[in-house]
């Protein structure tokens, strides 16, 4: 069951007209939410980011979406679903209305919410690692729109058909200036000892709630955390590497090119 606006029905029952603007124009946003033990994560960080996505792309927010409003519908569509009383991964979708062209007809918006099933509920570190890769053929550019988590993923899908051709389970994005930006779908976390770098939000890695919280976490934990410009080279040189992300926690890289990376925690 899907909730489209407030009202739930069947996936084949959801039409969306030809001119809808997250079809043509990408102009839509949206968040991906872990649902666990009776409660949605980082709820307050992930409904604050998609407020402030919306406002930078000067989408109207209807009056009523408090986050109780929003909390209400996610957890009615999970209720419809029977995913209550398990783990989940919730997408909650925004796109504003209307056709137009570049220029749209209104700043009103709609919203989708679809969830899935989910084996784990607790975050739990994969005995395995990933085999990375760069991917060159195109950049992600830097600067504040690619902060946000938009519907435009022109670069990810090219990036994950890149290393399902080439047998790697992910890839490193870098952008314009060729700096580490971040995963196909993860932030990326440089890791010497204590020492931790990621790269920072003007780089353009998407602005990640789990990102946001390692962000306060690692010092009271007892490591020192950089955001800083990052280059491939410096894969080289580096203990570990870390992706995370909200839906599967922290994950560790195994090998990137000829250098392999050890976690004594796996």
């Amino acid at each position: 069951m899907i909730n489209f606006n407030g009202a739930l029905r069947p996936e084949e029952d959801v039409r969306l007209a030809p001119s809808n603007r997250s079809f043509r124009f990408a102009d839509g946003v949206f968040e991906t939410i872990k649902f666990a033990r009776g409660k949605i994560q980082f709820w307050e960080d992930h409904y604050f980011r998609l407020m402030s996505d919306m406002r930078i792309l000067r989408m109207d927010i209807p009056l009523s979406w408090s986050p109780e409003y929003l909390e209400e519908e996610i957890r009615k569509t999970l209720e419809a679903n029977a995913l209550d009383h398990g783990a989940a991964r919730v997408r909650f979708t925004v796109f504003r209305n209307g056709g137009g062209g570049y220029v749209p007809e209104t700043r009103e918006v709609s919203y989708l919410v679809e969830c899935y099933p989910l084996l784990d509920e607790e975050y739990i570190l994969p005995q395995a690692g990933k085999k990375m890769q760069l991917f060159q053929d195109h950049f992600k550019p830097s600067g504040l729109l690619s902060n946000l988590k938009s519907a435009n993923a022109q670069v990810y899908t090219l990036a994950g058909i890149f290393a399902r051709e080439n047998g790697f389970d992910d890839c490193f994005l870098i952008n314009e200036h060729k700096r580490l930006v971040e995963s196909i779908s993860s932030n990326i976390w440089l890791v010497n000892g204590k020492s931790i770098r990621t790269p920072k939000l003007p780089e353009g890695c998407v602005k990640g709630v789990l990102r946001t919280n390692l962000l306060k976490w690692l010092p009271k934990w007892g490591y020192e955390v950089e955001e800083t410009e990052i280059t491939p080279f410096e894969l080289q040189k580096v203990d570990e590497v870390w992706l995370t992300n909200t839906i599967r926690g922290l994950e560790w890289v195994e090998q990137y090119r000829k250098k392999t990376y050890q976690n004594v925690e796996a």
